[in-house]
């Protein structure tokens, strides 16, 4: 029974990290897009 208790923890805790690099993924992408409208909106306010 211990063996399966500590496998299933350390399957989480993988899965915990996984999930942790992911978000951080997600973040610099939504970043990225955000510095891209910041570029777009500036280009056009410069033109006007």
């Amino acid at each position: 029974m211990k063996k399966v208790v500590c496998l299933l923890a350390a399957a989480m805790l993988c899965l915990g990290l996984t999930a942790c690099n992911t978000v951080k993924g997600v973040g610099q992408d939504v970043s990225a897009v955000g510095g891209d409208i910041d570029s777009a909106a500036t280009a056009v306010q410069n033109k006007m």
